[in-house]
């Protein structure tokens, strides 16, 4: 029997869209628990994942440019001259350990209620300029690539931990695949609603604007 999905729920209500990505996903509570169980196995590895990660976003200029905009809750703007000892800077220091608190809080959350759903949902809206001086304003290229490389991170030391069968393994390793295809959408969802938002500011302009065409 084909269930029924408000569409317009979906894509309004934060709790009814993780309840369809659940759904679809088939992501339950031994997901949660699984990710529970991961934590105390890559607590340890957190602070050389975190440090890979941002060495990865400064291996490329197009990734490394984001970190010469000042953002709030930083003093000064890191210049195209101090750049290369950047990642050692406290500026980096403070975003690697942003980083760090973001993965041990989804690793350790036992209830996903609507205060946890708002914390991810945060989480993707301060990458777009949706967020006001909080806003980074990413690119969602580099989003959708920054998680599929930190999940990749993440995996492999899954893989690589000694005292765990095999089934202990496929289980941790759906969940936080799983994990990483919800944290993709509270991403996509706001760069969405921005596109819309350009789209509709561009109907407009096309709409003010007089021009000869061809065909009408």
């Amino acid at each position: 029997m084909t269930e029924h999905i408000d569409n317009k729920r979906v894509n309004t209500d934060l709790r009814s869209r993780f309840e369809y990505l659940s759904k679809f996903l088939n992501f339950t509570s031994n997901d949660i628990q699984a990710l529970n169980a991961i934590a105390p196995i890559l607590f340890p590895r957190i602070p050389v994942i975190a440090d890979t990660v941002y060495r990865k976003l400064f291996s490329f200029d197009i990734t490394k440019q984001y970190f010469f905009t000042h953002h709030q809750g930083f003093e000064s703007t890191s210049s195209h001259a101090d750049i290369d000892v950047a990642l050692e800077s406290t500026q980096m220091s403070i975003r690697k350990d942003m980083l760090s608190m973001y993965l041990k809080r989804v690793l350790t959350q036992r209830e996903w209620n609507d205060t946890f759903l708002q914390y991810l949902s945060q989480v993707g809206r301060m990458h777009t300029n949706q967020a006001g001086s909080t806003s980074i304003n990413v690119d969602y290229i580099h989003i959708n690539l920054l998680l599929g490389y930190l999940e990749h991170l993440l995996i492999d030391v899954l893989w690589k931990a000694e005292n765990l069968d095999d089934a202990t393994k496929l289980a941790m390793v759906t969940a936080i695949n799983k994990l990483f295809w919800i944290q993709n959408d509270f991403f996509t969802m706001h760069y969405l609603l921005k596109t819309k938002e350009d789209l509709s500011s561009t109907e407009q302009i096309s709409k003010d604007t007089h021009c000869c065409c061809l065909i009408n």
